[in-house]
């Protein structure tokens, strides 16, 4: 009856499909709001996991009892250096204590860092039973009436695994000397390689195919090939480093070439070649951020630049990619942020995972996501907490880099 109505027509059918249309868009709208939520609670569920294994009680059992070092009633806390220095040459064979001096002589240490070396190689603390920050804030009474019945010579603390020292401490085969200075340098380096080909390859072959490449078949298969590549395996990567970088060009990638090492004994499982690896990985994404970012740049700025006498190259470099610039920015974000977390192409490289000295561009290194893979795989709980800490250095690491970054982005952009 409705329907047979031309008053219906013209205004009841308008009627019903506008509320159909709101209707539908609360619907959706919900759907929105709930997938936010859900990635909300997701991602604080995930930070209070690695913050409760980053913080709590530790029972500590020193192999060595320390009052048994101490010198004419002075504990080793309270000791001089040359006093520390004497303990160290009594209690390790010579060929210990002549390593430690090799590396650094001990006129040359500080008092803190040999007194760390006494409680590292001498004293040398185990970890007897170690607790997240949850059971400690829940359990305090009972854990501290266990270990006075259960380890009676441990010592219990209150910790927290991601400190100052654990920042500044090179990798150990034990819990409570670990730490991740030596991951976080090789993350550092590798990245800062990474950056420095990846960068203005990307950014080159982006401003050829958008501003200089014609529109025939050849571009036209390079552009779908960088597509593709994009969404290549990162494991693939990874063996093609070590196919190139590692074994063809590892004279170069080792140093040999330079005389840093012997090329006899050269290899090139470095820094280099892991850097140069995740250039190969983020080149793809990088170009074609880029490309979206100089198609985002209106044509009638290239035509007045073109119109008043400017060439092809000066109308790209002084109005379309100055323009471009935050738009390449966030995409070279997105694309850092993927290489700084990888783990398999650099495994594939040949990333060690115990390094005990600061690397260099041409030496073998480990970073921070290796690290923490190596350290989950242990069984003992007291890895698994080292590995919560490193993955907040991880986090920090990660968001002061994209924060840079950013500010260069925001720093540079141009409104037209």
């Amino acid at each position: 009856m409705k329907k047979n109505n031309p008053s219906y027509s013209n205004g009841g059918r308008f009627r019903d499909n506008l509320a159909t249309r709101h209707r539908a868009g609360v619907i959706w709208q919900i759907v929105f709001q709930a997938s936010t939520v859900i990635g909300i609670i997701a991602l604080t569920a995930l930070l209070l996991n690695i913050i409760d294994g980053a913080f709590g009680y530790v029972a500590y059992e020193a192999r060595v009892d320390p009052a048994s070092l101490a010198v004419d009633g002075v504990a080793i806390e309270d000791l001089p250096q040359e006093l520390l220095v004497e303990i160290l040459r009594q209690n390790l064979s010579s060929g210990a204590f002549n390593k430690l001096d090799n590396e650094i002589p001990f006129n040359e240490r500080s008092r803190i860092n040999v007194y760390d070396l006494v409680i590292e190689r001498i004293v040398r603390y185990d970890v007897t039973e170690s607790w997240t920050l949850r059971e400690s804030l829940t359990q305090g009474a009972e854990i501290r009436a266990r270990v006075i019945e259960e380890y009676p010579d441990a010592e219990l603390r209150f910790i927290s695994w991601i400190n100052a020292e654990f920042i500044q401490r090179p990798q150990s085969s034990e819990a409570v000397n670990a730490g991740v200075r030596t991951a976080i340098l090789g993350s550092l380096l590798t990245i800062l390689v990474t950056i420095l080909v990846a960068f203005p390859l990307g950014v080159g072959a982006a401003i050829y195919l958008e501003e200089y490449a014609l529109d025939n078949w050849l571009n036209r298969l390079i552009r779908t090939n960088i597509n593709n590549l994009a969404g290549v395996p990162s494991i693939i990567y990874g063996i093609l480093g070590l196919a190139i970088f590692v074994r063809v060009l590892g004279v170069l990638t080792s140093g040999a070439v330079f005389g840093s090492v012997d090329p006899t004994t050269a290899s090139g499982r470095t820094v280099l070649s892991a850097g140069l690896t995740l250039a190969l990985l983020v080149l793809p994404l990088i170009i074609i951020n880029a490309q979206e970012a100089l198609r985002a740049v209106p044509q009638s700025l290239r035509q007045a630049s073109l119109s008043v006498g400017a060439t092809k190259w000066q109308t790209v470099w002084s109005h379309v990619l100055p323009n471009a610039i935050p738009g390449i920015l966030t995409g070279t974000i997105l694309a850092v942020s993927r290489a700084i977390g990888e783990t398999a192409p650099l495994i594939v490289v040949g990333a060690s995972t115990a390094i005990s000295f600061d690397p260099n561009i041409f030496s073998r290194f480990t970073t921070l996501p290796i690290q923490i893979y190596q350290w989950t795989a242990r069984p003992q709980a007291e890895w698994r907490h080292l590995a919560a800490a490193a993955i907040l250095v991880l986090i920090v690491l990660l968001l002061s880099l994209n924060a840079t970054a950013i500010v260069l982005r925001n720093r540079s952009t141009k409104r037209f």
